[in-house]
């Protein structure tokens, strides 16, 4: 994938539009989930990965009430009750 400068305008609601060939070329489709995050003064977007609320580790993750938390946690919690 080649880079090249390109110019986005954002629109009222705050959205931009990727262009296509960036997409396709990353394998971001229609529904997707992205992170947004700033970096350095950089608007930065990747790929969502879920990862534990707690500790922030991305290893055995489970899902509860539509958030994520691992093993580890999940033990610490449940012995803590």
């Amino acid at each position: 994938m080649t880079t090249q400068d390109r110019t986005r305008r954002v629109d009222s609601l705050g959205r931009v539009v990727l262009p296509a060939d960036l997409r396709h070329a990353l394998g971001i489709r229609e529904g997707d989930v992205l992170d947004v995050a700033v970096n350095d003064g950089q608007l930065v977007l990747s790929r969502h990965e879920p990862k534990c609320v707690f500790c922030g580790t991305r290893d055995d993750l489970r899902e509860r009430s539509g958030r994520h938390a691992c093993g580890a946690c999940v033990s610490a919690l449940d012995a803590a009750q």
